[in-house]
């Protein structure tokens, strides 16, 4: 039963196990790929990071993008994510292959923050 109360959606939140897997849509509604996973900040608890995977075919071959948590709003329309990018700004993206993630440190932080124009 305790399972099932960590898991479950409330009206603000969300288990972990439900946001990944879960549709990034661009503003267009174009799906862009899917949440693999989210980065959370150990010490504030705050997700900073979600982790999608675009491009290849049937996941072989495909990337991963973190994108700034702050980026991504929930749609419940498209039953996913949505952000204001499209597939051209992602080509030009920080990203990483499944052989070579990065360190999340403060470099990689400004890194992507500052690709995304948000405020490090």
């Amino acid at each position: 039963m305790a399972d099932a109360i960590n898991t479950d959606e409330t009206r603000e939140l969300i288990g972990s196990n439900k946001v990944e897997g879960t549709a990034v849509y661009g503003l267009d509604g174009e799906r862009l790929g899917t949440i693999t996973n989210f980065m959370v900040d150990k010490r504030s608890g705050q997700a900073e990071y979600a982790v999608m995977q675009f491009g290849g075919f049937l996941g072989i071959g495909a990337d991963y993008y973190p994108v700034p948590w702050s980026k991504l709003s929930y749609s419940v329309e498209h039953g996913g994510y949505v952000v204001d990018l499209d597939k051209d700004t992602l080509e030009d993206a920080p990203r990483y292959s499944n052989d070579d993630e990065p360190q999340y440190d403060a470099d990689y932080d400004r890194e992507v923050n500052s690709y995304y124009g948000v405020t490090y």
